[in-house]
């Protein structure tokens, strides 16, 4: 089980240590929920984990095809509701460097839409995922 220390810096921000690695996140509340919007927002962490999840997964699955994803990239968008305050959509755009057959863009798709992050979001947030190749 991977361990988090996480501490409370004052002003709406924390610092995040993954404690096998020693690695830092910062975070701040964006500025329309009373922060300054310094860094990323506990739910833009959300959408990154999530696209950064989907990435991973696909690489891992595309690999034994011999199949590279390098310099595959994605624009994902959240939109916040506020009653309850939560994630009402995430919006996520890959586009990827190379124009796949149809066997590997299969693969990609389920991957991505059966990655870890993705199945443990609610269900109450809408999850828009579009796959662009090149023509």
């Amino acid at each position: 089980m991977n361990s988090f220390e996480i501490k409370y810096n004052g002003q709406l921000m924390t610092e995040a240590k993954h404690l096998e690695s020693g690695q830092i996140i910062r975070t701040d509340a964006t500025k329309d929920n009373h922060g300054k919007g310094e860094y990323f927002s506990p739910t833009d962490l959300v959408c990154v984990a999530l696209t950064s999840c989907m990435l991973t997964i696909i690489a891992i699955s595309i690999k034994k095809y011999d199949v590279s994803l390098r310099g595959a990239t994605a624009i994902v968008a959240k939109k916040m509701q506020s009653r309850p305050r939560m994630i009402s959509d995430i919006n996520i755009v890959f586009n990827f460097k190379e124009n796949y057959e149809s066997k590997i863009r299969t693969i990609i798709r389920r991957t991505a839409l059966n990655c870890p992050v993705y199945r443990s979001l609610s269900s109450k947030i809408n999850k828009k995922v579009e796959f662009k190749y090149p023509n």
